[in-house]
């Protein structure tokens, strides 16, 4: 069978590569071809288009970066009427993704969402444009079935490929010394997979570290840039950066600052104490404050229903804020206790791995009755 896969960003493409090797195991006439990243390269070849060309966030930025990537688009679709899949996985990604469900429903391709986009987040009456454009979503957060039941949407909930990932991750014994870091306690900087996440973020992270000499804060590279590129944002003291070795840096860490996204809950799953931040452009920020219908911004409180983590956003994301907080989290016993406690609930409430074979076995029964 042919797969056609779409992921955007970083995530997108960790899930993407679980999800390509299980169904390599159910089905030995496997094709692909896809829009990804490293990892997802390393299970099917080179990908059509790297996720370093796709990743935009913010209201601004899209338009901004708006003729890339409306030739993305264009490109896409293309590329996917050539190849004419049996069926086009889209993976998250949903300013993208939702775009070409609606191209490939019109040209008759069965179409899959895996990761369901996070309408039940602002403008939710976009699940009824959902119903007729994706003919199977895969959802991987508790709370989504019943959001979709509630808007008359029949999903599969898979449970989470995160918990694949990093049931499937083996600690490196040497990271340490590989990485010539030192025998101090670890905190880990996790400042996002996009260049304008970053470059809002980490000049503050790293404000921080000349509060804690008695910690050595290291830094989770994202694997399309390189050590210069991070380089840029430090001052005198230079911090580590280590790539593709986020999980083995958690496995080490005390505490995480780390922006929102798909990383707040991984560092939760490891059971790291963290502070959330987030810096948008402004504009940006009063548009999705404006539009935005959830409490929080990170998955373990969204997922939990309750502040777990201290979230820092825009004028709160400062040094000052963050050291604070970081304070807190390594030397109040009682308050890191209380998170790692609620983090015990989270683990609860995600349930066991699984999420890719599950997918994979849906995708391949739905697809063979087409």
């Amino acid at each position: 069978m042919k797969y056609y896969l779409v992921a955007g960003e970083a995530s997108g493409d960790l899930h993407g590569a679980n999800l390509i090797k299980a169904l390599k195991e159910r089905d030995e006439q496997a094709g692909f071809r896809f829009f990804g990243g490293d990892l997802m390269q390393a299970e099917a070849g080179k990908p059509v288009k790297h996720i370093a060309d796709m990743a935009f966030m913010g209201f601004i930025e899209v338009v901004f970066n708006l003729t890339t990537i409306l030739k993305n688009l264009s490109f896409c679709k293309e590329d996917i009427l050539s190849w004419q899949p049996d069926v086009l996985i889209l993976i998250d990604f949903p300013g993208f993704n939702l775009k070409i469900a609606e191209f490939a429903k019109n040209n008759n391709i069965l179409v899959c969402y895996y990761i369901s986009p996070k309408v039940w987040a602002w403008n939710q009456k976009r699940v009824l444009k959902i119903k007729k454009i994706v003919d199977h979503l895969f959802c991987i957060l508790p709370f989504e079935v019943d959001f979709y039941k509630q808007w008359g949407m029949d999903v599969d909930y898979v449970g989470n490929p995160l918990l694949d990932a990093i049931n499937a991750f083996t600690p490196d014994t040497n990271f340490i010394e590989q990485n010539q870091l030192t025998g101090k306690k670890i905190v880990a900087l996790l400042p996002g997979s996009r260049k304008q996440e970053i470059s809002r973020l980490l000049p503050e992270m790293i404000s921080v570290a000349n509060r804690f000499p008695e910690y050595q804060f290291v830094i989770a590279g994202a694997p399309n840039f390189n050590y210069t590129y991070y380089d840029q944002f430090m001052d005198e003291q230079k911090i580590p950066v280590v790539f593709n070795a986020t999980y083995d840096l958690l496995t080490h860490a005390s505490a995480a600052i780390v922006a929102s996204g798909t990383a707040t809950l991984e560092t939760a799953l490891f059971d790291v104490p963290q502070v959330v931040v987030y810096k948008g452009h402004p504009i940006s920020i009063t548009i999705a404050r404006a539009v935005v219908k959830i409490k929080f911004i990170s998955l373990v409180n969204l997922i939990m229903d309750k502040p777990v983590v201290k979230e820092l956003i825009q004028q709160d994301c400062t040094a000052e804020k963050i050291a604070g907080e970081i304070d807190r989290i390594l030397n109040d016993k009682s308050y890191r206790a209380a998170m790692l406690a609620n983090y015990n609930g989270l683990d609860a409430k995600m349930g066991l791995p699984g999420a890719s074979a599950k997918t994979a076995g849906l995708i391949i029964q739905y697809a063979s009755k087409t």
